[in-house]
């Protein structure tokens, strides 16, 4: 099984706040890997520190086998890494399609090309990828005038748009509305397997990241407390310990 995305013994520190301490873990090709904690852990910090918003202070992460971490944040897209947020980040202002196109310039282009007039078979992707989420229907309406979900199926879309090998998901079913939730983890079990793109999810929902994820870290307190397949995971009295008074809710309530 080949690791797309390796991180050696990454250590990040704010002034004297350790947010990273000697974190190792691999993100396998073609599977969808799970990243849970506490509030506070350092889950986003590693995040952000894989696809380059802000330099590590000691270790290496690896993507295909290349180093990253000196890399910009450009660099590391063009690379095939991207990453989505806990808010949402689209252009509220243009439609769901123009979203699209625009995202796309943001990785292959340059600022001036952003208004470019794109062909015929990039809006065709854009419209196709728009079904693929379950916006098509709206894909002429303003982007901000859709519920938060469908913001973050949008910001989905739009990741996709760039054809990434793998894509980081920081919460993405936070916010939404809990009849949704179902379809979106549809939606991202799909992009792995039809589309192959693999999955990095950071997720607080038990349930979801349990039946989603193949293999789950645990971060508490900066370091990595323990990982394994969702079972060992959610029977680990380390990581129940870690959650919320020694309990993980596993099933609906």
């Amino acid at each position: 099984m080949t690791a797309l995305i390796e991180v050696s013994d990454v250590s990040k520190a704010f002034g004297g706040v350790i947010a990273n301490q000697e974190i190792s873990l691999d993100v396998p090709e073609g599977r969808i890997t799970g990243l849970i904690g506490p509030n506070g852990s350092g889950k986003t910090t590693l995040f952000n520190s894989i696809v380059g918003f802000h330099p590590i202070d000691s270790g290496s992460i690896l993507f295909e086998g290349q180093e990253i971490s000196k890399l910009r944040v450009q660099q590391i897209a063009r690379l095939g890494l991207l990453r989505t947020f806990q808010q949402t980040r689209i252009y509220s202002n243009m439609n769901c399609v123009d979203n699209m196109l625009i995202s796309l310039s943001h990785r292959n282009e340059s600022f001036g090309d952003m208004f470019a007039t794109y062909p015929p078979e990039v809006a065709d992707r854009a419209e196709s990828l728009l079904e693929f989420v379950g916006l098509y229907s709206k894909r002429r309406l303003i982007s901000g005038d859709l519920s938060f979900g469908q913001q973050k199926l949008l910001e989905f879309a739009m990741a996709l748009m760039n054809e990434p090998k793998v894509l980081l998901l920081d919460e993405p079913t936070a916010g939404i509305n809990p009849t949704l939730i179902n379809g979106l983890i549809d939606r991202l079990k799909r992009a792995n397997q039809e589309l192959g793109v693999t999955l990095f999810v950071i997720e607080h929902n038990m349930p979801v990241i349990m039946g989603l994820a193949e293999h789950i870290y645990c971060l508490a307190n900066g370091q990595l407390l323990a990982q394994g397949p969702p079972e060992e995971i959610q029977n680990d009295q380390r990581v129940i310990d870690a959650y919320l008074g020694g309990h993980i809710q596993t099933g609906d309530s």
